[in-house]
């Protein structure tokens, strides 16, 4: 069982909260044991939009695998700076080095910089307020029109609808992205924008369309991509007949079957590469009989 404990402040905007914990409420709804936690100094905790939040004014005691997140405010509220707390501030910095996740929406940077977290790394905010953080924390490196930046376990974003993104990104890179596809489509929320580098799985990149039968085949090929998937299974698993399959295929994904499960097996490769394997151990590991096509693919992609 994971924690994904949320850090209220006054005049916090909502959605910089709902986005992210409904993310995290619909993964465990499907199955994957987060608990959510509303920490406070003080409780009800008064909204931008005029909505009061209970919470709990005492914190659960926390292991690496739990994740801190805290939502952004309205910066005239109380400053840039925010009304966080020395002893909270101090708990971010805590968990962080004790190996934990601690992430950011909008300004909620503010307090990962006054915990000393965006010190030597690269982070980002609301585009409104980017400049700013950067004359308060000149040792941080401010990335701009991104929508959410990861460096050594501190994840900061722009805020409001890219905590949903952010949010997304940490499910996938915890569980795969086939989950965080399986969690965005349950949002209607089917395309996962990028952060600031290309990590957006093609099993989000290509799910932008609201096509049934294409859905229904992508999820067969994002459980057993590395599988040999005959197009007759794959028109079965969609209910409709192989030709027809091919072309609705296309014209949601702009691909065909094949080519997005080769493009599947190619990521994977690159990521178990970037992770110490050989080309050759990659390539056995996505489906390849050698490595000579994911050579030839790999080409292809760059």
């Amino acid at each position: 069982m994971a924690r994904v404990v949320f850090l209220l402040v006054p005049q916090l905007h909502l959605l910089d909260l709902a986005g992210p914990a409904q993310v995290f409420s619909t993964a465990a709804d499907l199955g994957y044991d987060y608990r959510l936690h509303y920490i406070a100094e003080r409780a009800p905790v008064s909204t931008v939009q005029g909505v009061p939040l209970g919470a709990d004014t005492r914190w659960p005691e926390l292991t690496p695998d739990d994740l801190l997140v805290v939502p952004g405010w309205r910066p005239a509220a109380h400053g840039p700076a925010g009304p966080v707390g020395p002893a909270d501030l101090r708990r971010l910095a805590a968990h962080h080095a004790a190996g934990g996740v601690v992430a950011s929406v909008c300004a909620g940077a503010y307090a990962l910089g006054r915990a000393g977290l965006l010190d030597g790394r690269r982070c980002t905010t609301h585009h409104e307020v980017q400049d700013d953080l950067a004359r308060r924390h000149p040792a941080a490196t401010v990335v701009r029109d991104v929508l959410y930046v990861v460096d050594d376990r501190v994840v900061t974003s722009a805020g409001i609808a890219s905590g949903i993104d952010v949010a997304l990104h940490l499910l996938a890179t915890r569980h795969g992205p086939a989950v965080a596809a399986r969690v965005a489509r349950s949002l209607v929320v089917h395309t996962r924008r990028n952060g600031d580098e290309q990590q957006a799985s093609a099993m989000l990149r290509h799910r932008s369309h609201l096509s049934d039968a294409a859905h229904r085949v992508q999820d067969v090929i994002d459980a057993r991509f590395p599988e040999k998937l005959p197009l007759a299974a794959l028109a079965a698993a969609g209910g409709v007949a192989e030709r027809t399959l091919t072309r609705l295929f296309r014209q949601a994904t702009g691909l065909t079957p094949l080519a997005y499960q080769q493009l599947l097996r190619v990521e994977r490769a690159e990521h178990l590469i970037g992770h110490g394997s050989t080309v050759e151990a990659a390539a056995r590991a996505v489906g390849f009989a050698d490595a000579r096509m994911l050579r030839r693919l790999r080409a292809r992609t760059r």
